[in-house]
């Protein structure tokens, strides 16, 4: 592909694409209309520098090529050499360097958990807690919520736990943005937001938040996420515990996904019924 076919492929995408809200805020927020090409690893240090706090340690991203000759593991060079590999004109490690902007020390803990069973346990076959890691990197939402709305929140997560959809996202509507602020978390799964399909599923996780969350700029917000995620990893013994993470068909959180009719709510291929209600650990609670 040549470089005009590129650029024209960036800002087609970031003009057409970013449909889902998710992908909207952080268009907006971090200004991607005022690039006309693919940021690559320097620009996206710039971004860093814009909109991370000094005093927060997000790693150098460097260009992918760079480590070619390097055999650490992926996780090692950026627990090693604070640097994280970034390919050129990659969706995937583009959102990958916006999460470490807005999360860096959950990032940060992630990677040192995967090293850390790595060491232990070498690359394969995968611990289980590196594959709930895993999951929640590439594809994982966070639900926040409030803590004046605890009983609230809890109730509308048992109603997801238990996938009683209709419930949860038609009847308790209005609670969406409110009771329950959703975050998308996983990289891959904003890549996948770009061209969202029937069947495009996360895994959730809840955490507890300050009672005017909703109020805080988008900088205060990720702030004080990042630190309630550290604290609920850890209150899940950092994902060595069975089924921390539960999913969630995204296309159907209100107001994210413009064809949200009865129909598409009735689809039982997507939003799938649980055969065992109430068969869930409470810790996937707030």
């Amino acid at each position: 592909m040549k470089l005009n076919d590129k650029n024209r492929y960036w800002q087609n995408t970031v003009e057409n694409c970013m449909n889902l809200v998710p992908l909207k805020e952080l268009r907006a927020q971090l200004k991607l209309f005022d690039f006309s090409h693919f940021p690559n690893a320097e620009e996206l240090n710039l971004i860093a520098q814009k909109h991370v706090d000094a005093f927060t340690n997000v790693p150098l991203f460097k260009a992918n090529q760079l480590f070619e000759d390097d055999e650490r593991y992926y996780e090692e060079i950026v627990c090693q050499s604070n640097q994280v590999p970034t390919r050129e004109n990659s969706w995937h490690d583009f959102f990958n360097a916006l999460i470490w902007l807005q999360f860096p020390r959950t990032k940060r803990l992630l990677s040192e958990l995967h090293q850390q069973d790595i060491s232990s346990y070498g690359i394969n076959p995968r611990t289980r807690r590196r594959n709930h890691i895993t999951h929640f990197d590439e594809c994982g939402i966070i639900l926040a919520i409030p803590s004046g709305n605890i009983i609230k929140g809890n109730e509308l997560l048992s109603l997801l736990a238990n996938h009683q959809w209709n419930h949860a996202f038609i009847d308790k509507r209005e609670e969406w943005g409110r009771t329950v602020l959703p975050v998308v978390f996983g990289h891959a799964m904003l890549e996948m937001m770009l061209a969202p399909f029937i069947g495009l599923t996360a895994k959730w996780l809840a955490v507890e938040v300050c009672e005017e969350f909703a109020e805080l700029s988008f900088q205060q917000r990720n702030r004080e996420l990042d630190s309630a995620l550290l604290r609920k990893i850890n209150a899940l013994n950092n994902f060595d515990i069975k089924h921390p993470l539960k999913p969630l068909p995204v296309l159907g959180v209100p107001n994210w996904y413009a064809s949200q009719s009865e129909k598409f709510y009735s689809n039982t291929e997507y939003f799938r019924p649980l055969r065992r209600q109430n068969e869930w650990p409470d810790y996937i609670l707030v």
